[in-house]
């Protein structure tokens, strides 16, 4: 049997997690220049702990993990029969794996409030497991780098956040568009067609409009029993298109009657006035979108979402948002927090496909040492440690005896940008043949040059 992983799951060769890594280094340094700090939760959690806070869709992509031992020990063949899915879940699986960060979050939160300094600001960079169909762009083991800031509701944190992702796009050189909700706007209009019980099942509905489109969305609404002539209510919003300023004011009117409707509509301009009147220049396109609903249960406020502006992949490449009372359901109520989520294997996709990674990130060695014979291995050992400790990442090539052609097929393969060939005459002159693998030009320098040249 050939060995294999499971579907939605990848290995990583060295090259992909050299160019992993400096995505994961890039978002790391723009979260410390704001001022977030590193946290790590484990990648399991009790079932409870997760269950119930992603809404129905999300609770069946949550992987379950089988209780250690016996796990059908307490139930007799029986009771097994008379069992559902839920129920049987319940006796046999007391853990599952992380479905996000943010929800651990919350519970780390609260498990340790007495330690914490508020306003806290965190970020985590972990993987996270769903139980999805895997398809491109979306996988069932993937990283998410998630910075929250929680105990403090002022809309500056939902600015600053606008910045933090704009500031990571630009370091990427990746141009992308930010879209800009707010979940009191989609409260406000399940209130004014008169759906306010509907709420979640209008936002998961509208929210899929990018994938199966205006009769999609209606279809799903009528199944999920909203009336007919709310449907029809809805329709102009859907199909609105406008400037920021026009959907603002298209907004203003149409949700006049809802007290919640029109708070969101001021949270969302205090966010586009303030990135626009403070000179807080942006290089990504920013849009208010009326449809964006990312279907979580725990957004109450601002939602965010990222797609790439360039490309094939048309996948989210980051999400977030503001959840007045995640905290409450751990036992911390009225504890506010706003935080977003970076999909690096996604971003990664397209960063690839649109040949965004910097040459630098291709390789990881930068110098290899090549010799005739054991002689000269010996000798190449005291220079390597020079060159490394001048941090320069280098290798020698630990057989001796191997051909020439062999040690530098050995570079090429590695993409290995530069060799040092040392022979007997290297040996008595201390002049070394560096050789550029790209150009192919080979020169006589010391030592003390190499180091200077690939600094």
């Amino acid at each position: 049997m050939k060995p294999s992983i499971p579907k939605g799951t990848r290995d990583f060769s060295p090259q992909e997690m050299v160019r992993r890594n400096y995505i994961f280094d890039t978002i790391k340094q723009v979260f410390q220049l704001y001022g977030f700090l590193p946290i790590e939760t484990p990648a399991m959690e009790n079932m409870e702990t997760l269950m119930g806070k992603y809404g129905e869709e999300g609770d069946r992509l949550i992987f379950k993990i089988l209780n250690s031992g016996n796990f059908l020990a307490g139930i007799d063949a029986q009771e097994l029969q008379s069992l559902n899915n839920k129920q049987l879940i319940s006796k046999i699986s007391e853990k599952a794996l992380r479905y996000d960060l943010t929800v651990p979050f919350a519970r780390y939160v609260v498990q340790h409030q007495n330690e914490i300094t508020f306003p806290f600001k965190r970020y985590q960079i972990q993987p996270v497991w769903r139980a999805d169909r895997p398809q491109k762009g979306r996988y069932r083991e993937f990283y998410q780098c998630d910075a929250d800031v929680i105990g403090s509701n002022s809309l500056v944190n939902e600015v600053e956040l606008v910045q933090l992702i704009d500031d990571v796009f630009t370091r990427l050189n990746l141009p992308v568009v930010i879209k800009i909700n707010n979940r009191k706007i989609l409260s406000g209009i399940a209130e004014v067609i008169g759906e306010a019980d509907k709420i979640i099942d209008i936002t998961v509905a509208i929210d899929k409009l990018d994938k199966v489109g205006i009769e999609g969305v209606n279809k799903e609404l009528a199944e999920k029993g909203v009336g007919e002539e709310s449907i029809k209510k809805l329709q102009p919003l859907i199909n609105f298109n406008g400037t920021t300023l026009e959907k603002i004011n298209f907004l203003k009117t149409l949700l006049a009657p809802s007290i919640i409707g029109l708070k969101g509509i001021e949270e969302v301009e205090y966010i586009f006035n303030t990135l626009s009147t403070n000179n807080l220049q942006l290089n990504s396109r920013i849009e208010l979108d009326i449809t964006l609903a990312r279907g979580l249960n725990y957004y109450t406020g601002a939602i965010f979402e990222v797609k790439a502006d360039a490309g094939t992949l048309t996948s989210s490449i980051c999400g977030g948002g503001r959840y007045d009372d995640l905290t409450g359901i751990f036992g911390l109520p009225n504890v506010s927090g706003v935080g977003i989520s970076f999909g690096a294997d996604r971003i990664y996709d397209v960063l690839n496909e649109l040949n965004l990674f910097p040459e630098s990130v291709s390789a990881s060695t930068k110098l290899l040492f090549v010799t005739f014979g054991e002689t000269e291995q010996n000798y190449c050992l005291s220079l390597l440690s020079l060159v490394r400790k001048a941090g320069i990442n280098s290798e020698i090539y630990p057989d001796a005896k191997a051909k020439m052609k062999k040690q530098m097929s050995y570079a090429d393969d590695k993409k290995i940008p530069y060799v040092v060939i040392v022979g007997s005459d290297e040996m008595n002159s201390g002049m070394l043949s560096l050789k550029n693998m790209v150009t192919g030009e080979q020169t006589k320098v010391n030592i003390k040059t190499i180091i200077e040249t690939l600094k």
